[in-house]
Parts: structure tokens; sequence; C-alpha cells
């Protein structure tokens, strides 16, 4: 008797959609609070739709434990040490959590009030990511951030004050009116405050968003680059490794719960506007499943208990999918794995791995694939070319 195939690691990724205001660069799915925050009657939505997509998960079963946890937003640091400690309980009783398990909150530094890392400690929390974003004055007013540079320190030293100290920051570059001299301080500063993680990114107009509609006047492309290289160049200096695209950590302090992500694994999704992704095995097929919600908060509450709505992706689309998410990645992925999410043959995209090889934008090792340096550089248009021919049946075929 064969045994049963192993299915991907599952995490849970929790949305909390409030702001207190929309930053004209940001395309999630945040809305600017305009009454008081709804609290209980939001995480009372949250936990029936967990019970609903647990039920799904377990299917009278045993168990899938939760490999990580991400609640992000919006601004989660508006919800109380309370609610959250009721949602990570909820999840406790749900499913099998463990002590060591990773659970990560997005924070505001204008969000959390003083001594409060220490209750999201106690509740559960133990991976803070922290929206700095810029440590110059001129550039988060014109970001449209609610913080002070000041309050990126307080949050800072709070977190290490209580033993929080695996937490990352967000930092951007290719500010409005922004220099090479301006990126790099922004970095130095950042630096300082001796994260264990760094999500180093580039603003880009994101359609849909009031940036999109009335741009500031940004960097060019050459000035744009400039800045990361060198920037880059710092963090690598520093002990930072480069492991995806715009995430840069210390050793062993990779994002369990991203990395999830883009060695495309599976993943509950609560809350408004959530996504999620499950695999289930049906005799010899593997069916990869996605799941949305609607993201007007309001209607969210309305229908949580009924769970999200699921549709089956369809086999031509799963090595995009697949590519998509593990191309990110500066090691690529090994060619088992391929198979093992996808449930698909490597023959599937193998002509167009040689072909993305013979162009020098992809490099081959031993167990698998990875993007070249200068296919680092042209991701978008690498992974394009995984997406399905019309008429294909398998994928990007050969």
């Amino acid at each position: 008797m064969s045994a049963a195939p192993t299915l991907p690691p599952l995490a849970v990724y929790v949305h909390f959609p409030w702001c207190v205001s929309k930053c004209p660069y940001c395309d999630f799915n945040s809305h600017a609070l305009r009454e008081v925050l709804p609290e209980d009657r939001y995480v009372a939505a949250l936990i029936s739709d967990l019970h609903i997509q647990a039920a799904r998960v377990t299917g009278g079963a045993v168990s899938r434990p939760i490999h990580s946890v991400f609640m992000g937003g919006g601004t989660p640091s508006l919800f109380s040490p309370a609610a959250i400690a009721r949602v990570i309980e909820a999840l406790r009783a749900a499913l099998p959590l463990s002590a060591e398990t990773e659970i990560t909150m997005e924070a505001n530094p204008a969000t959390v009030e003083r001594g409060r890392f220490e209750e999201y400690r106690a509740a559960g929390i133990n991976r803070v990511s922290l929206g700095a974003q810029s440590f110059d004055p001129s550039a988060l007013k014109a970001l449209g951030r609610i913080h002070q540079v000041e309050d990126v320190y307080r949050a800072a030293g709070e977190l290490h004050a209580c033993g929080l100290t695996n937490f990352n920051l967000d930092l951007m570059y290719a500010l409005p009116g922004q220099k090479v001299a301006g990126a790099l301080s922004d970095l130095i500063a950042a630096l300082l405050l001796n994260p264990a993680h760094l999500s180093h990114y580039q603003l880009t107009l994101e359609p849909g968003t009031v940036f999109a509609h009335d741009p500031p006047p940004l960097p060019d492309e050459d000035l744009a680059f400039a800045m990361q290289e060198e920037c880059h160049a710092v963090l690598a200096e520093r002990g930072f490794a480069r492991y995806e695209t715009s995430a840069f950590a210390r050793e062993g302090r990779q994002c369990a719960h991203n990395l999830n992500y883009w060695n495309f694994g599976d993943y509950l999704g609560i809350g408004a506007g959530a996504h999620g992704k499950l695999t289930r095995q049906e005799g010899d097929f593997r069916i990869v499943e996605r799941s949305t919600h609607l993201r007007e908060p309001r209607r969210y509450q309305a229908t949580a208990a009924m769970g999200p709505e699921w549709r089956e992706v369809a086999p031509q689309d799963l090595p995009f999918e697949f590519m998509m998410n593990a191309l990110r990645l500066t090691t690529g992925f090994p060619a088992a794995i391929y198979n093992e999410r996808t449930g698909l043959s490597m023959e599937t995209v193998q002509g167009t791995l040689s072909r993305l090889s013979g162009e020098g934008l992809l490099e081959a090792f031993d167990q698998g694939w990875r993007p070249s340096p200068r296919g680092q550089l042209f991701l978008n248009e690498v992974i394009a070319r995984f997406l399905p021919r019309p008429n294909s049946q398998a994928g990007a075929g050969s």
C-alpha cells in the first residue's frame, strides 16, 4: 500500500482592513476608518470564517498543522492585544498551532500605544513587521504616512525591550524627489535600529491609487537602479542576505510565512478581501483551489459565516502561478517541488526553462532552476513566459 501524497505546508493569513487614512500609493484592500472601530464584530466574523475554512481543511481527517500566521492589513495594530489574542486562541482551537509557529503582526508606528508591544507578545505575537517606509520627514509627508520618524525609533526600542527582536522594517526607495544619498541615508537609519529583516522595495505607481491618477515626480529608471545597487551592497556588507526580490534577512531570520507563499505552499485567507490556496489529492490528480472574500468590510462581516468562494485552478494555469512565486526566490526552486506542489511533470515547462537559460535569464543547478542576476532584473518578463498559450492543456509547454 503506497503512502498518501504529502500536502504542502499550511499557513494562515488574517486581514484587518482599516487604516487611520489611506496612503496615496497603496493598492491593498485598506479602508480609511470613518467610525468607531468595530473590533468585537469584526473579530467575531474572523472566527466564524476560520471555523468554516478549518472544517474544509480537516474534512474529517487528521488536522494539518499551521506552519505560520501573518496578520496584515490595513493596520492590524489598530486592534487591541485582547482582540489579537482572541484570534490566536481561535486558531489554536481550530488547527494545530505549536509554540514555535511564526506569528507575525504588521504595525504602523503611529498606532501602537506605549507598552502595547509587550501585550501583543503576551497575546502570542512573536514577529512584527513595522512600516517605517522612510526616515525623511518630508518623504513621509509626501507618502501620506501618519507617523513621524520619532515613532519608528520608539517602536523599535520597545520591540527590543520586550524581547520581540525578530522584527522587519518596511523601507521604500525611489521616492518623490529622492537621490541616491537620500536612499542610503534611509537605509543606514533603518539598520541602526537593528532589525532582523528588511523589506526594501521601490515605490511604484499601482493602478487605482491616488499616485497613479496624479503621479508625483519620481526618479527615472537609471537613478532608481543606482539606488537599488548601492543599497543592496550596503545590506550585504551588514550581513543581510537577499533571499527574495525585495527581502533581506540576517542568518536564520527569513520570513517563514512569505517563504511558504514563494514555495507555492497552502494558506487559508481569513478576513475582508483575503485570498487563500489549498491543495487536495483526488486519486492520481493534484487539485489546487483558490479562495476569495468580499473586499468591503461590512459586506464581509455580513457573509463571513458562509466562508469564501472557491475555484479550481486550471492545470494550464499552474505553471505560471508556480513560477510567479518560486522565481522570486534568489535560490530558485528544486525540480522536485514543482511536481510535488502542482502535480505536473517538469516536462510541461522544460522547453520554456531551457529557452530562458539560453537567453541568460535562468540558471540550472543540480536540483532545479533559479533566476540569473540578469533574470532578476527582468523578472516580470521571465515569469510572463510561463503564461498559458491559447488551447494549452498542460502549461507553458515546450
